[in-house]
């Protein structure tokens, strides 16, 4: 099992995009196409900077990559060959931020919807729909 040097890790940390994703960019086309425009994107004055935010409405959109956010973490962690020293403390670091994330948003009245990249990039229209009732319950509310 190899070790990664800093400067390695460094660089790949840096080659990956942290927003405008293409599942972030699929999801806000759909949204757009649907009439769904009054949306925020990188939305930084909530913890968390969720991907998509409808401030008005108080609902925060996240499309979590699968390993950074630790999907089927239990079992994938296992499965991390190359510098599991480092790996390993960080996504579970992500994970612990976003567990946070959503009760702060939560205990602040937001609706929070996280989507992982693969169902937004094989299920699209579930996700879309899921979106519509929430924004549809919210709107109800207001």
């Amino acid at each position: 099992m190899d070790k990664i040097t800093k400067q390695q890790r460094r660089k790949i940390m840096q080659s990956i995009k942290s927003k405008d994703t293409k599942s972030e960019i699929i999801m806000r086309k759909e949204l757009w196409k649907l009439g769904h425009r009054n949306y925020r994107k990188n939305y930084d004055k909530i913890i968390g900077k969720p991907d998509i935010v409808f401030p008005k409405l108080k609902i925060a959109i996240f499309i979590d990559s699968e390993f950074f956010h630790g999907y089927n973490w239990e079992e994938k962690k296992n499965k991390i060959g190359t510098n599991r020293d480092y790996w390993i403390p960080k996504i579970e670091r992500n994970i612990r931020r976003d567990e946070n994330v959503n009760r702060e948003l939560s205990s602040k009245g937001w609706t929070i919807l996280r989507f992982w990249d693969k169902d937004v990039k094989k299920n699209l229209q579930d996700c879309i729909n899921k979106i519509e009732d929430t924004i549809n319950k919210s709107s109800s509310k207001k």
